[in-house]
């Protein structure tokens, strides 16, 4: 991919719409109505759509900007966390996987930024991309929350996010390995 300075491309232009999204969703969570919870659906999902949407184009594009590279995983990480915390404001999720879902996003990005401070790159894992599908899997059906067609979201949405916990737990201890295996690796000796 060749890196590009122009940073309204339209891939970055759909990371800035995702951000954008998040107080949309955020005051659409302020409720908890049935009209309210599918519209919030509408908003997270079109949003996740776009995480897609914009990795998929940059490649197709052959783009990547700086910026593009940072603002992704943020406004990733940004548009989960502010559902996580306004679903514990409506009583639909337990705080206490909210703190760790969102703590090991934290450690995550805090580990790649010092790998990448020293030149090495720590890439997404299978693994990492498979937890996000859980996440806005798990979090449709916990902003759906009521009961549509016999089916209740709500229990399907904590079950998924119960599979998301695990997978979250396990891909950050994999990060962490990963990061350890890098960072710390004796220096190569000099023949």
């Amino acid at each position: 991919m060749r890196e590009s300075n122009d940073i309204w491309n339209i891939p970055n232009l759909l990371t800035f719409f995702r951000i954008a999204l998040i107080p949309v969703l955020v005051f659409l969570l302020l409720s908890s109505s049935e009209l309210l919870s599918i519209l919030s659906v509408l908003v997270f999902s079109i949003a996740s759509i776009t995480d897609w949407l914009d990795g998929y184009l940059a490649r197709k594009m052959n783009i990547v900007t700086n910026l593009g590279k940072f603002l992704d995983p943020i406004a990733d990480k940004l548009l989960i966390a502010a559902a996580l915390v306004m679903l514990v404001g409506l009583g639909r999720v337990p705080a206490w996987m909210v703190v760790v879902i969102i703590g090991r996003e934290i450690a995550v990005t805090g580990l790649r930024s010092i790998a990448s401070s020293e030149g090495i790159i720590i890439a997404a894992s299978d693994l990492g991309k498979g937890k996000m599908i859980i996440q806005i899997s798990a979090l449709i059906g916990l902003l759906l929350h009521y009961q549509y067609m016999g089916i209740d979201f709500h229990a399907v949405g904590m079950m998924l996010l119960w599979i998301a916990l695990a997978l979250t737990t396990w891909s950050g201890f994999d990060y962490f390995n990963k990061f350890i295996k890098v960072i710390l690796k004796e220096p190569q000796k000099a023949p």
